[in-house]
């Protein structure tokens, strides 16, 4: 499969990292004075901002893994996306954000519907976020229309790799000091549409009547011990069905080091366990994350060299009128289990390795390599959203489905500008080969982003 244009891409992205160098030693300069942001007006009580964000992406074989079959998502397509924001504080304690994005899906044969057959669709001009924020920044409150991410967000981001990205109509309280934070929110995710205004179910954007309401607590300390962040969480989540009505908590806890604390050595663990029901089902599932690496601080290009590993449970019994398939509830799932997005945090065994290098303090390569099993074959291969099934259950197949080995570079070219590449390659396994077609899969994309 050849790609010249993401090939292009990729080839501008490391010459310049080959001719960027390492520059030599010098004193440190005296720090400029802070710049002035030219968006800024009225002594900064009124702030604008603006992205634009175009991103071209080519893919074969990533939703049916046939080389002999031409599916919908065996296409070259181009991603587009614009959001203009604006911040107005008339008082030290009470400001306003409204934030409006423009999304756009060019070229291939998908259906520009979110969500249908893959696509991410067209959302051509919607309310992305609006909101109230009372208080200071130790104290304040926000409600309405805003972003919700927590951690690393295995289970709660703004899933901002998608075009259009995910918001919540929500009130969120949040209480900090300078070693640790609380924040409790209630809320409701926002359901992207197509030439329809996006609501979320609390005016039943969703059009099924579940009355989603999702709603934590969530701890965060770099006092308790001092060579990391420390998180505690709990998530609860509640959605009527006519089988019967979703309510479940989310338990978790969260460690993640700082290498500059310990002579360059990392590491970092989640884990969660859920109880509750689900659709009308006994719910009780478990996932968990561990991860070590170490980081050459005062080398040049600053290499680093990683290990880790994912697993969330899968249901080996599906008749038996109990769920043990962890929900990935609302994640951003891209950057942790392979970057073609064709798994999620649940029924999965996942041993990574990973290596980075910073040739100059504006380039970054990561190369990862991840490895696919199972934890149950009578369970599905669920996709990055966490919804879709990737093959039918094939409960005798061999429980590993293959390997994934993905490429990244991001050049930071000046403040505001940012261009990022990547290619992935997914190795077919057995368990792919047992349930269907099992060609390899390839995966590549070229993105830069503008920010104001």
């Amino acid at each position: 499969m050849k790609h010249p244009l993401l090939i292009s891409s990729l080839s501008f992205l490391l010459a310049a990292i080959s001719h960027a160098g390492t520059p030599d030693k010098q004193p440190a300069p005296v720090a400029p004075p802070p710049e002035e942001n030219p968006l800024s007006f009225f002594d900064g009580r009124l702030v604008l901002d603006f992205q634009e964000r175009l991103r071209f992406e080519t893919r074969d074989n990533n939703y049916d893994f046939n080389d002999h079959v031409k599916s919908l998502n065996d296409t070259s397509f181009l991603l587009q996306r614009a959001r203009l924001g604006a911040k107005f504080a008339p008082t030290d304690w009470l400001s306003f954000y409204v934030q409006g994005e423009s999304a756009f899906e060019f070229g291939g044969a998908r259906a520009k519907t979110p969500g249908v057959n893959g696509a991410e669709g067209d959302d051509q001009i919607d309310l992305f976020q609006a909101y109230a924020k009372l208080g200071n920044k130790d104290l304040n409150l926000t409600i309405g229309r805003q972003t919700l991410s927590f951690g690393d967000e295995r289970l709660v981001g703004a899933f901002d790799w998608n075009n259009i990205g995910r918001t919540f109509d929500a009130v969120k309280f949040h209480y900090g000091k300078e070693t640790w934070s609380i924040d409790a929110f209630a809320s409701s995710v926002v359901v992207p549409k197509r030439d329809v205004f996006d609501e979320s179910d609390l005016f039943d954007g969703n059009n099924t009547g579940r009355n989603q309401i999702f709603s934590g607590i969530y701890f965060s300390s770099t006092g308790l011990i001092p060579v990391q962040t420390t998180d505690v969480y709990a998530f609860e989540l509640h959605e009527e069905y006519a089988t019967g009505d979703t309510d479940f908590v989310t338990l978790g806890t969260r460690m993640k080091a700082d290498p500059k604390k310990l002579g360059g050595f990392d590491y970092e663990t989640e884990m969660a366990v859920q109880t509750g029901n689900l659709k009308g089902k006994d719910l009780a599932a478990f996932a968990g994350h561990w991860g070590s690496g170490y980081n050459w601080l005062e080398t040049a290009w600053k290499p680093r060299i990683g290990i880790e590993y994912n697993y969330a449970t899968g249901d080996s019994n599906p008749a038996d009128g109990k769920v043990n398939t962890f929900q990935n509830l609302f994640p951003t799932n891209h950057p942790f289990y392979g970057m073609m997005d064709f798994f999620s945090w649940q029924n999965i065994s996942n041993p990574a390795l990973s290596f980075s290098v910073q040739p100059t303090e504006k380039v970054k390569v990561k190369l990862d390599y991840n490895f696919f099993w199972l934890a149950d074959t009578s369970d599905a291969w669920y996709r990055a959203n966490g919804t879709t099934q990737v093959r039918p259950i094939s409960p005798n197949a061999d429980s590993y489905v293959g390997s994934e080995l993905d490429l990244v570079v991001n050049w930071k070219i000046t403040k505001n500008v940012m261009l990022g590449g990547g290619y992935g390659h997914f190795f077919d396994g057995k368990y792919a080969k047992a349930s269907g077609a099992a060609s390899d899969a390839d995966f590549a994309y070229a993105q830069l982003t503008i920010n104001f």
